[in-house]
């Protein structure tokens, strides 16, 4: 299972090779040219102070998520560098990759002389922002825990980066469609029990603090795997026991598999899920990462648990 973006912890994640940082000092690679000489103090998405260009150029995404939201306002030509699996939208891996948001390639980001890296709380590594930050690249910080913090996060980029009126339409839009959800929702005569599976071995699921749990709950679900551990193991019998009405299995490609989960649970006939053929396979980054296509997610969801609601539409 390969970790999503929202793992707990204050950048508690450590990177590697930070004793190449030395190097890089001593080379004098920390001197990054080309930066605006105006910049504003600003306060970020987790409270530190940020000396930010006022027209930010050469932008280093840390996280697959913020490359999204980049491109998303309109930006993505200004990414010098992005981390591993920044795959959406298509362009950005084309991009130079600085390493896995866990572990940063501090050398290679230092050498693309960026003016501003943009990092998140919960899976950077809080000595590789520090490191960052002492060789004179200012970084900004975000937090996103749900939808409406998904939203926070693209306003205070789009301010970041001078695209305020992108970030106004995307996060309008946002509010439009999650509350068409909602009503649509508001209507349901039931809310099925669904099992969300993230991990084939150990099965895992999703707790009460992770997107995915927000999403199943506004698409007019009940998480079955709810409560304080955001990732509960289970094995095939507890999963019997829980009775679930629907199981959804995240997967990244749909790869083969994935499709041979989702056929091992159809073996399962007193399942009331596979009884009712409601045993269905979406994409994972609708569901666990924090951009603006988390509402793609619930309407996806809401879809596949209330048809009866959307007779039919795609």
């Amino acid at each position: 299972m390969r970790m999503t973006e929202n793992a707990d912890g204050l950048f508690l994640a450590r990177a590697s090779k930070m004793g190449a940082l030395a190097v890089l000092a001593a080379l004098g690679l920390c001197l990054v040219t080309g930066r605006p000489a105006a910049a504003a103090e600003v306060v970020d998405l987790v409270g530190r102070r940020v000396a930010v260009p006022d027209h930010p150029r050469r932008v280093v995404s840390l996280a697959p998520s913020l490359t999204e939201m980049v491109f998303a306002l309109g930006a993505g030509d200004r990414l010098a560098g992005v981390s591993r699996y920044s795959d959406y939208p298509p362009r950005a891996a084309e991009l130079p990759k600085v390493g896995s948001y866990v572990h940063p390639d501090l050398e290679r980001i230092v050498a693309l002389k960026p003016d501003l890296c943009l990092a998140v709380k919960d899976g950077n590594p809080r000595e590789a922002v520090e490191r960052l930050e002492a060789l004179g690249i200012p970084v900004y910080a975000v937090n996103p825990k749900n939808l409406k913090d998904v939203m926070d996060t693209m306003t205070a980029l789009g301010r970041v980066l001078g695209r305020e009126q992108q970030a106004r339409e995307i996060v309008g839009s946002m509010g439009r469609r999650i509350r068409a959800v909602e009503e649509k929702m508001a209507g349901v005569s039931g809310r099925p029990r669904v099992f969300f599976q993230i991990g084939t071995s150990p099965i895992v699921s999703v707790g009460t603090e992770t997107f995915a749990h927000e999403i199943i709950t506004l698409a007019g679900g009940i998480n079955v795997a709810e409560g304080p551990d955001p990732y509960p193991r289970f094995s095939v019998e507890q999963v019997l026991g829980l009775r679930p009405e629907v199981i959804v299995i995240s997967s990244m490609d749909r790869s083969r598999i994935h499709r041979e989960i989702q056929a091992g649970w159809m073996r399962w006939q007193g399942l009331p899920a596979v009884e009712n053929g409601r045993v269905f396979l979406v994409e994972s980054n609708l569901f666990d990462r924090p951009t603006p296509r988390l509402v793609d997610g619930l309407e996806v969801l809401a879809r596949l648990l209330h048809p009866e609601v959307f007779h039919g539409n795609p």
